[in-house]
Order: structure tokens, then sequence, then C-alpha cells
């Protein structure tokens, strides 16, 4: 990313709204809470894909790698569809519901998407899931709006 006069003066979030920071850091590790560290990053970097959020991908990639994910299912990410067989049904449904709540104002989340989630985690699970692809969203959209460039210095 090309830094240019506006956005090297855009806010450092953390440092001037460190409230709000300590917030959704505190709901992001809320958000994790009982479900799989790899099933977590992949409804992280579905997200920021779909966000086109550099910045969190390169956060996302590095994280789900140390949770033991592999190149070959990473790069297969933004076609899980495609590459069903690379992916669990869990993980189906998770990415799923990881998109519908991402693209919310196009179509909602569909009943189908709904319910197909619904079949693959239990209530408490998919509660976390939801949470999940809430709090993505909500730091793509900070990242993204304070032009942090993938591979920037501070990380959440």
């Amino acid at each position: 990313m090309t830094m240019t006069n506006a956005t090297a003066s855009r806010v450092n979030f953390a440092a001037l709204a460190p409230k709000a920071f300590k917030a959704l850091v505190g709901f992001d590790t809320a958000a994790r809470e009982g479900l799989d560290p790899a099933l977590v990053e992949l409804i992280q970097i579905r997200s920021s894909q779909l966000n086109g959020c550099a910045f969190c991908l390169h956060v996302h990639v590095g994280d789900a790698r140390k949770a033991g994910e592999d190149d070959l299912r990473l790069h297969l990410v933004a076609s899980w569809r495609e590459a069903g067989q690379c992916f669990s049904a869990r993980e189906q449904a998770a990415l799923a519901l990881t998109e519908a709540v991402t693209l919310i104002s196009v179509d909602g989340v569909p009943d189908e998407v709904y319910a197909r989630a619904a079949a693959a985690f239990d209530d408490t699970e998919l509660a976390h899931v939801l949470a999940a692809a809430c709090s993505v969203n909500t730091w793509n959209r900070v990242a993204v709006s304070t032009a942090k460039g993938a591979g920037a210095d501070v990380r959440r």
C-alpha cells in the first residue's frame, strides 16, 4: 500500500480511543471462547478478504499458521465452496455464516445459511461464531478506515 499524506495523517485508533480499543480486544477475546483457534482464523481471514483489509489478512494468515493451518487451505479460503473437500462441514457452515454477516446489506443472513450453521454448531458455539464474525468485521472497518496496511507495525 502506498502511503499518501492523507493516509499518513489518519488517527491512531488505539492511542486516541483506548477504551474503545480495549473493549474491542475484550470482545474479540470473548468471541473466541470455546472455538477451535484455527476455525476462528478462517473466519477472520474470510471476512478480511471480503472487506479488503490487507492489515487483518496479514495478521490472521500468520495467526492461522501458528494455529496449525497449512498453506493449501489458506490459499483456498477465498474459494472454499469450490474447494469444499479441503474444509469440514463445520468450517463450511462457519464460512457461509461469516460471509452472510460480512455482506449483511446484500441479503441479510438467509435462513438456509443460518440453519446450516445451527446444524453444525451447538447454540453456544453458534453464538461465538457469530461473535467472531462481528468482531473481525469491526476490526476490518477500523483498520481500513485508518489506512492500516499489511505489515503495519502495530498489532491488535
